[in-house]
Protein backbone atom coordinates (compact mmCIF):
# COMPACT_ATOMS: atom_id res chain seq x y z
CA UNK A 1 0.00 0.00 0.00
CA UNK A 2 1.17 3.22 -0.96
CA UNK A 3 2.17 5.74 1.72
CA UNK A 4 4.03 8.48 3.20
CA UNK A 5 5.77 8.53 6.83
CA UNK A 6 7.26 12.11 7.93
CA UNK A 7 10.12 12.14 11.30
CA UNK A 8 11.59 14.59 12.89
CA UNK A 9 15.17 14.00 14.63
CA UNK A 10 17.82 15.86 16.24
CA UNK A 11 20.80 16.22 14.20
CA UNK A 12 24.15 15.13 16.13
CA UNK A 13 27.30 16.66 16.06
CA UNK A 14 28.66 14.21 14.54
CA UNK A 15 27.08 14.39 11.59
CA UNK A 16 29.06 16.88 9.39
CA UNK A 17 28.37 18.22 5.79
CA UNK A 18 30.20 15.13 4.23
CA UNK A 19 27.79 12.93 6.36
CA UNK A 20 24.91 15.00 4.68
CA UNK A 21 26.41 14.33 1.54
CA UNK A 22 26.44 10.29 2.28
CA UNK A 23 23.03 10.39 3.53
CA UNK A 24 21.76 12.01 -0.08
CA UNK A 25 24.25 9.84 -1.98
CA UNK A 26 22.94 6.49 0.29
CA UNK A 27 19.53 7.70 -1.34
CA UNK A 28 20.41 8.46 -4.36
CA UNK A 29 21.37 4.34 -4.60
CA UNK A 30 19.24 3.20 -3.08
CA UNK A 31 15.98 4.89 -3.23
CA UNK A 32 15.09 4.07 -6.80
CA UNK A 33 15.43 0.32 -6.43
CA UNK A 34 12.96 0.18 -3.62
CA UNK A 35 10.75 3.02 -5.48
CA UNK A 36 10.94 5.77 -2.14
CA UNK A 37 10.50 9.07 -2.95
CA UNK A 38 10.22 12.59 -0.74
CA UNK A 39 12.14 14.76 0.96
CA UNK A 40 15.17 15.95 3.49
CA UNK A 41 14.58 19.59 4.90
CA UNK A 42 17.86 19.82 7.54
CA UNK A 43 19.96 22.41 9.65
CA UNK A 44 22.53 22.46 12.02
CA UNK A 45 20.68 21.04 15.01
CA UNK A 46 17.30 19.01 13.16
CA UNK A 47 16.04 16.87 10.39
CA UNK A 48 12.78 16.23 8.83
CA UNK A 49 11.94 13.90 6.77
CA UNK A 50 9.08 12.93 4.41
CA UNK A 51 9.15 9.51 2.70
CA UNK A 52 7.16 8.05 0.44
CA UNK A 53 6.62 4.10 -1.06
CA UNK A 54 5.26 1.08 0.15
CA UNK A 55 4.02 0.65 3.86
CA UNK A 56 6.46 -1.71 5.24
CA UNK A 57 9.35 -0.75 3.16
CA UNK A 58 8.80 2.65 5.14
CA UNK A 59 8.67 1.07 8.36
CA UNK A 60 11.78 -0.98 7.55
CA UNK A 61 13.54 2.36 6.85
CA UNK A 62 12.46 4.08 9.69
CA UNK A 63 13.47 1.52 11.87
CA UNK A 64 16.79 1.91 10.64
CA UNK A 65 16.86 5.84 10.67
CA UNK A 66 16.00 5.33 14.61
CA UNK A 67 19.40 3.56 15.01
CA UNK A 68 21.62 5.56 12.44
CA UNK A 69 24.22 7.62 14.75
CA UNK A 70 23.75 10.84 12.90
CA UNK A 71 20.33 10.89 14.20
CA UNK A 72 19.06 11.52 17.85
CA UNK A 73 15.60 11.10 19.43
CA UNK A 74 13.68 10.28 15.71
CA UNK A 75 9.87 11.04 16.47
CA UNK A 76 7.48 9.60 13.80
CA UNK A 77 4.97 13.00 13.34
CA UNK A 78 2.85 11.09 10.59
CA UNK A 79 2.03 8.02 8.65
CA UNK A 80 -0.06 6.63 6.82
CA UNK A 81 -1.54 5.86 3.25
CA UNK A 82 -1.91 8.14 0.60
CA UNK A 83 -3.47 8.23 -3.31
CA UNK A 84 -0.58 9.51 -4.83
CA UNK A 85 3.01 10.81 -4.24
CA UNK A 86 3.70 14.56 -3.46
CA UNK A 87 7.24 13.90 -4.58
CA UNK A 88 6.96 11.29 -7.20
CA UNK A 89 10.22 12.06 -8.82
CA UNK A 90 12.77 12.89 -6.26
CA UNK A 91 14.06 9.90 -4.91
CA UNK A 92 15.62 12.60 -1.93
CA UNK A 93 15.52 16.37 -2.42
CA UNK A 94 16.75 18.16 -0.09
CA UNK A 95 17.43 21.09 1.29
CA UNK A 96 19.23 23.19 3.80
CA UNK A 97 17.37 25.41 6.51
CA UNK A 98 19.87 28.92 8.07
CA UNK A 99 18.45 27.72 11.43
CA UNK A 100 15.70 25.83 14.14
CA UNK A 101 13.96 29.20 13.80
CA UNK A 102 13.58 29.97 10.73
CA UNK A 103 13.40 33.92 9.38
CA UNK A 104 10.59 33.60 6.27
CA UNK A 105 11.41 36.01 3.69
CA UNK A 106 8.19 35.97 2.71
CA UNK A 107 4.70 36.35 3.73
CA UNK A 108 3.44 33.27 5.48
CA UNK A 109 0.46 32.93 7.85
CA UNK A 110 0.53 32.50 11.81
CA UNK A 111 -0.79 29.37 11.24
CA UNK A 112 1.58 28.30 9.38
CA UNK A 113 4.50 29.85 11.19
CA UNK A 114 2.61 27.69 14.25
CA UNK A 115 2.49 24.28 11.97
CA UNK A 116 6.46 24.75 11.32
CA UNK A 117 7.27 25.58 15.26
CA UNK A 118 5.68 22.73 16.30
CA UNK A 119 6.96 20.39 13.29
CA UNK A 120 10.29 21.46 15.03
CA UNK A 121 9.42 20.18 18.02
CA UNK A 122 7.72 17.24 17.29
CA UNK A 123 4.51 18.30 17.79
CA UNK A 124 2.59 18.16 14.64
CA UNK A 125 0.69 15.40 13.74
CA UNK A 126 -1.68 16.22 10.85
CA UNK A 127 0.09 14.45 8.02
CA UNK A 128 -1.54 17.26 5.40
CA UNK A 129 -0.55 19.93 7.27
CA UNK A 130 2.99 19.31 7.57
CA UNK A 131 2.70 18.16 3.40
CA UNK A 132 1.48 22.19 3.23
CA UNK A 133 4.18 23.19 5.11
CA UNK A 134 6.88 20.78 3.38
CA UNK A 135 6.26 21.64 -0.23
CA UNK A 136 6.57 25.73 0.40
CA UNK A 137 10.37 24.74 0.68
CA UNK A 138 10.48 22.88 -2.18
Amino acid sequence: MLSQLVYVSNRKQNCTAEEIEKILASCKKNNPPLNITGVLLYSDTKFIQLVEGDAKVLTALYDKIKLDARHNSPMMLSYGPIKERSFPSWHMGSKKMAANDVDFKTDISAEDKTVFNNLLNGVEADGQRILTILKKFF
